[in-house]
């Protein structure tokens, strides 16, 4: 079967065999497209709890890992590397600090010894609940985020615009963090 093309006749075989080779070709750009998000570094912002006062521990040293419990997979679980940047704020704050992620530690609670996690990280966490107690809320999660830190420093203060990740959002990941400067 010949098909008409501007008063050209051209075989049915060739326009399928081009039609295949621009989809090759933009499958490829989709895929270098991924990469590059999934390999750029990206900025990070965790809102910690007021009340605990865990941005003072981690500008003055004492908290040195930065963890993230979850029940679920939500972010940053997958999504953060090391080398990436972290900025720190308190809830209802501006982003006062930021540091620099030494290292990526995730863990699948299920099927991790939890005391031995917690007596190897608990005092670089700052928890400050007796054991037994810990153990049994993290036996409730299923996912758990360390963040080593390193270059912590503190910054101009900034808000931001929270604006389509949610107003409960506690961990929030762009390519720059100007998107959401106010």
């Amino acid at each position: 079967m010949k098909i008409r093309l501007k008063n050209r006749r051209i075989p049915r075989s060739l326009l399928l065999r081009e039609r295949s080779e621009r989809w090759v070709g933009d499958f490829r750009i989709f895929i270098l497209f991924l990469i590059f998000f999934k390999y750029q570094n990206m900025e990070h912002l965790a809102i910690l709890d007021k009340k605990r006062k865990l941005l003072t521990k981690i500008l003055i040293g004492e908290k040195t890992i930065e963890s993230r419990w979850y029940k679920s997979k939500v972010a940053p679980w997958g999504n953060i590397k090391a080398g990436e940047t972290i900025y720190f704020k308190e809830s209802g704050d501006p982003v006062r600090a930021k540091a620099e992620i030494d290292e990526v530690i995730q863990f699948y609670l299920p099927q991790t010894d939890i005391p031995d996690l917690l007596e190897k990280y608990s005092k670089q966490i700052c928890f400050t609940s007796p054991m037994p107690e810990l153990i049994q809320w993290c036996k409730e999660r299923k996912y758990c985020i360390l963040l080593r830190l390193k270059n912590v420093e503190l910054i101009e203060p900034f808000e931001i615009d929270k604006k389509g990740f949610g107003m409960m959002a506690a961990w929030i990941i762009v390519d720059k963090i100007e998107k959401i400067k106010l």
